[in-house]
């Protein structure tokens, strides 16, 4: 199975991977200064670097798979499945954190380089250690750091470009070494408890070892092919343990622990290379896709790979043979029927995409996010006659996944058409706030609670939505 080149990310319109939000994520590091600054910037990075926008990559079906997935690790965890989400972030690099309450997020570069869903799951069990072990909330050793860090990296960095490279270590160096110490052996230990809590949490589900062991032998030979060597300076400047010393300390727990000979689950394998696939297709140039899944394979992670790519290059015919040879595989697979929507949604064929997508929704229990799809199809024939289904549909999905604003936007569509432009201004509020838009979300809320019925419940969410967009400016000021 290849790894995709998930930094990639295709001009076109995606198919059923749907942004919910934005969040902050901090910006790597560029290269470009002095290599030899490389591995000590990375050490602090998590702390002083500007933050940047990243997307989140929302699909129905990978969703499902992070359930099921991670559900049996969540409770072995203590935590209740319903109330921690895996997210999916558009993100080259091989990487997974925690941010503050019940998620996990996951970068599309990690899930392109495993080869299995146990490795996707020891990364979740090691995540998932993190947020028991309170390590998101508490700040010690990272305060000390972080003033020193920032100036003390700024005048680094001015006499490296300058082209002075030992005195930019030098200053570097002098202003950091006690506080970022400090913070290194914190995070060394944050990270020694996360790998001893996950080792518990896979034993407790039932999960073997073996697939968290063969991600950690990734990242060693991730260090071994960007020059990291194991001596004391390489050691103090990681802000993990050193991955040999992971492996060593997890391959002796693992081994003993009565999961260790039991197989991999094969349904969830099967469902997580459809996926990676799906993401390969997504987000790999066309011609990358087909080069990595050719023709003469013709297994269902193969055809959904070269659907995206055929769609992409707008080739219809073809797409639409890989969704019909998914189908002949698995005739009521909702994914494969979304699929198929989708494509001929995107081409200027709505009507046509009707059927597929309304059986899609209908064998996804109303999955809300395929739902939304079908929501959009109904609105895109521009038949009068469908929108009152379409305003059903897309109800639904509103109310069984609130952060979806593509669906607030059509629902506001619906209410538009209609004549209720109260409830179209409410709409796009919802929309405008998710998506941070915090000076439209106030403006539209605003109108929305001058039509609405003073009280009703419509009327009360206008006022919250105006409020936390108020809140959340005001915020943003104080911080400038």
């Amino acid at each position: 199975m290849p790894s995709p080149p998930f930094s990639t990310r295709s001009p076109h319109l995606p198919l059923h991977l749907r942004f919910r939000r934005r969040v902050d994520s901090v910006a790597a590091v560029k290269p470009s200064l002095l290599s030899r600054l490389a591995a000590v910037l990375a050490a602090v990075a998590l702390t002083i670097q500007p933050v940047a926008a990243q997307s989140v990559l929302r699909d129905a079906e990978t969703e499902a798979l992070f359930r099921d997935m991670s559900a049996p690790i969540i409770a072995a965890a203590g935590l209740d499945p319903k109330n921690v989400d895996i997210v999916l972030l558009n993100d080259g690099t091989i990487n997974a954190f925690v941010a503050g309450g019940q998620a996990v997020y996951i970068h599309s570069g990690l899930i392109g380089a495993a080869d299995h869903v146990s490795e996707v799951q020891g990364v979740i069990a090691h995540e998932l250690g993190h947020i028991t072990g309170g390590h998101v909330i508490s700040d010690a050793g990272v305060k000390p750091a972080t003033n020193i860090t920032l100036l003390s990296l700024l005048l680094g960095a001015a006499a490296a470009v300058a082209g002075a490279g030992d005195a930019g270590m030098g200053i570097f160096m002098a202003g950091q070494q006690a506080a970022l110490g400090k913070y290194l052996a914190f995070s060394r230990s944050q990270e020694s408890s996360a790998d001893a809590a996950g080792a518990q949490y896979l034993s407790k589900a039932g999960i073997s070892g073996r697939g968290s062991l063969d991600f950690f032998k990734k990242l060693q030979n991730q260090e071994f092919r960007y020059g990291f060597k194991r001596d004391a300076d390489a050691e103090f400047y990681s802000t993990h343990p050193m991955t040999s010393d992971r492996l060593t300390t997890l391959q002796d727990t693992y081994e003993k622990d009565p999961a260790w000979n039991k197989p991999e689950d094969a349904a969830l394998q099967a469902r997580f290379l459809r996926v990676k696939a799906k993401l390969y297709g997504y987000l790999a140039e066309p011609a990358s896709t087909l080069a990595a899944y050719p023709e003469y394979l013709t297994d269902g992670p193969a055809h959904y790979a070269r659907a995206y790519a055929f769609h992409k290059e707008a080739f219809l015919d073809k797409a639409l043979a890989e969704t019909d040879a998914l189908l002949q595989q698995t005739p009521n697979d909702p994914y494969a029927l979304e699929l198929k929507g989708q494509i001929l949604l995107e081409s200027g064929k709505p009507a046509d995409a009707l059927d597929p997508l309304r059986r899609a929704t209908q064998l996804s229990d109303n999955a809300p996010l395929i739902a939304t799809t079908f929501g959009h199809a109904l609105l895109a024939t521009e038949d009068k006659a469908n929108f009152a289904e379409a305003e059903k549909v897309l109800r639904n999905a509103v109310a069984r996944d609130r952060e979806n604003p593509f669906a607030w936007y059509q629902l506001g569509v619906v209410y538009e058409a209609r004549g209720d432009t109260a409830r179209a201004r409410l709409a796009s509020a919802e929309q405008q706030l998710m998506e941070l838009q915090l000076p439209e979300a106030v403006r539209s809320a605003e109108a929305a609670e001058m039509g609405l019925p003073k009280g009703s419940p419509d009327w009360l969410r206008a006022q919250d939505i105006a409020m936390s967009a108020r809140a959340m400016i005001e915020r943003q000021r104080k911080k400038k």
